[in-house]
């Protein structure tokens, strides 16, 4: 047994993560790690959390749907366009590659993508009388399951030609999100994540959405942990080889506030109407840094 009561083989049994290894040649030394950092105090990640080698190739072939749709909208999205539309592409492409759109009717959600413009912060739900128009915004999150394996990612567009300042906000979002992947150092901290991308953000004159963030992913839609950006370094999970969530912070122009009263019980606004930016990525913590899985 370990401290979150997962049962460890004996040393010369074959390793829990499925290499075929004895325990001994494999991930003894990352447990009794793991045990040192939790018996002095640190937030550890459960064994449930850690991805093996079989799970990361799994996401992998869930996230080529997830990329690929994404890339797919890419190709297509523009003024004239319906929210409605954007759904529709998500889903067909999405069950056309073998897998299922994650979002669909996940906790009473709607539609297969959530499409989020302008003020709009998160959980857009796509309707065909949003007709994307020249200046505007928006968030496209694709979220697939494909046999058993969640990804998810989303991307900002630009509609035809967009105001400078709206411009600087989508860019920024991007680049705080690298300088989030920068800041990751395997057995560093969770926190270090979202110290820097709050950093920059408030660096640029901008702000950061609190209540939501990043999450664990891969053997469900939501796992542990929660992937706050409005944290300080050195504090929050150890990144542990193997633990895999998303980067997302979304990034306001103006107040950090957000409006949760849409009836539909899901569209999240900024308070004061404002735009609204975000970029999502998945990866992996790996023993030398991260590995990219969907973008």
């Amino acid at each position: 047994m370990s401290f979150d009561g997962f049962d460890l083989p004996g040393r010369n049994d074959e390793c829990w993560c499925g290499s075929g290894k004895k325990y001994k040649k494999c991930h003894l030394d990352f447990d009794e790690r793991l045990e040192e950092l939790y018996l002095a105090g640190e937030e550890v990640p459960d064994h449930d959390l850690l991805k093996t080698a079989a799970d990361i190739e799994g996401v992998k072939k869930s996230a080529e749907v997830n990329v690929g749709v994404l890339d797919y909208v890419t190709e297509r999205i523009g003024p004239g366009v319906t929210t409605a539309q954007i759904d529709q592409w998500v889903h067909d492409y999405t069950v056309e590659h073998g897998a299922i759109p994650a979002p669909l009717n996940y906790e009473g959600f709607p539609n297969s993508v959530c499409t989020s413009a302008n003020e709009v912060v998160c959980h857009g739900i796509p309707s065909p009388d949003e007709v994307l128009k020249e200046g505007d915004i928006i968030n496209v999150d694709c979220s697939t399951i494909k046999d058993g394996y969640f990804s998810d990612s989303s991307r900002m567009f630009c509609i035809g030609e967009v105001s400078p300042e709206k411009q600087d906000l989508v860019m920024v979002t991007k680049e705080a999100v690298e300088e989030g992947l920068r800041a990751i150092k395997p057995w560093g901290h969770l926190g270090d994540i979202g110290a820097a991308v709050q950093k920059y953000a408030n660096d640029h004159g901008y702000t950061v959405v609190r209540e939501f963030g990043g999450h664990g992913i891969g053997l469900e839609f939501h796992e542990d942990p929660f992937v706050s950006f409005v944290t300080e370094a050195g504090t929050g999970p150890v990144l542990v080889p193997g633990l895999m969530f998303t980067i997302e912070p979304m990034i306001n122009m103006g107040d950090q506030e957000i409006d949760m009263t849409d009836p539909n019980g899901w569209t999240v606004r900024t308070a004061d109407g404002q735009p609204t930016a975000q970029w999502e990525v998945q990866l992996v913590i790996t023993d030398d840094g991260y590995e990219l899985l969907s973008w």
